[in-house]
């Protein structure tokens, strides 16, 4: 989880809380049968088990690796954004300077303009992220037990975020493409063209600026490949089935195992011989535990930006490059949007 302090084992215990009743009472459940009942041909080999453990956990390995291979992408990818940002109101603001040592009041209004088209960008872009897929998970419920984080996108519609940003006609525009953040970038380039061609911005620095719109709408696109394209299912659901297939396997085997142990213990340890099957329920369930984690922060992890507290966190990084060019250009900080609240630690 993307947290802003350590992610304590208390936590991880509650996450998977079901799950650890659900193994505790299962393997009870086997070995009430094996050693109570005297189902004795209710067991499985430990060695096929063993084997089918094996392959799971390769599994699982190369899933939990594809699903932070596309975290760690995301999450450069958005690193790539916040400097190009930076970069390109730098670059717009310093194109003022060229030929006189302060820009006019009409210059400040250019850059004031361009400043929040860019955010206008980044907004858009954000909520495009955000936006929900048909093979995304849908975390209301874990919001409904008392687990709060705040989605900013979730709170309040679009057009409420890109209507203090855009012109009018800019706003129309853009609502009336199914890709707005496409939209916004388009009338950037027409804004920066505009200005060169009336001689606030030289030719060299157009250019330039071109590369950074150029160079945000790559890093655009690769946050869509990301967002449109989900992890192949036929690798998480065929982890997911081979996961759950050994999970109930495992008592069986684990279950005689133990009470073969017991019995090579008669002759030291009657005692604890006698009753040594049961300790194999805590045993199994650690072991069970410990597979259906991983599998859990697999899936958690395959889809970066569908708002959850595993993403990257697009909504504090996009606020927090806003705040970033404001101050740029001199914005008043009483201007300046607050940063996110983030409830337990979550940044989203």
């Amino acid at each position: 989880m993307y947290i802003q302090r350590r992610f304590p084992f208390k936590s991880v215990i509650n996450w998977t809380k079901r799950e650890l009743i659900f193994f505790t009472i299962f393997a009870t459940l086997v070995t009430t049968a094996y050693v109570v009942l005297d189902i004795k041909w209710l067991q499985v080999p430990l060695g096929i088990v063993a084997i089918i453990g094996t392959a799971v956990a390769f599994m699982v390995g190369f899933q939990n690796n594809a699903a932070y291979d596309r975290i760690w992408e995301a999450r450069k990818i958005w690193g790539g954004i916040v400097n190009v940002s930076r970069t390109f109101i730098i670059t717009v603001k310093d194109s003022f300077y060229v030929h006189n040592k302060e820009a006019t009041k009409d210059e400040s209004a250019e850059l004031k303009i361009v400043t929040d088209r860019h955010i206008a960008w980044l907004t858009a872009l954000r909520y495009a992220m955000r936006a929900k897929k048909s093979w995304e998970t849908d975390y209301n419920a874990m919001k409904k037990k008392g687990f709060t984080y705040n989605v900013p996108e979730e709170n309040s519609p679009i057009e409420d975020e890109l209507k203090p940003y855009l012109s009018e006609k800019e706003f129309e525009y853009v609502m009336k493409h199914a890709n707005k953040p496409n939209a916004v970038i388009s009338l950037q380039s027409q804004h920066l063209r505009k200005m060169a061609d009336q001689g606030k911005v030289w030719d060299f620095s157009l250019l330039e600026m071109q590369g950074m719109l150029q160079e945000m709408t790559a890093l655009q696109g690769k946050s869509e490949r990301i967002k449109n394209f989900p992890y192949p299912k036929q690798y998480g659901s065929i982890g997911y089935h081979f996961v759950h297939i050994f999970m109930w396997l495992l008592p069986f085997a684990v279950v005689p195992a133990f009470a073969t142990v017991g019995k090579d213990m008669v002759d030291h340890y009657p005692r604890m011989a006698e009753h040594f099957v049961w300790f194999n329920i805590p045993f199994t369930v650690i072991v069970i535990w410990v597979f259906n984690t991983m599998l859990r922060i697999g899936l958690a992890g395959e889809n970066p930006f569908e708002g959850s507290p595993n993403d990257v966190p697009i909504s504090n990084i996009s606020r927090g490059i806003t705040r970033d060019i404001l101050e740029i250009i001199d914005e008043d900080p009483e201007n300046m949007p607050a940063p996110f609240e983030n409830p337990n630690d979550i940044q989203m």
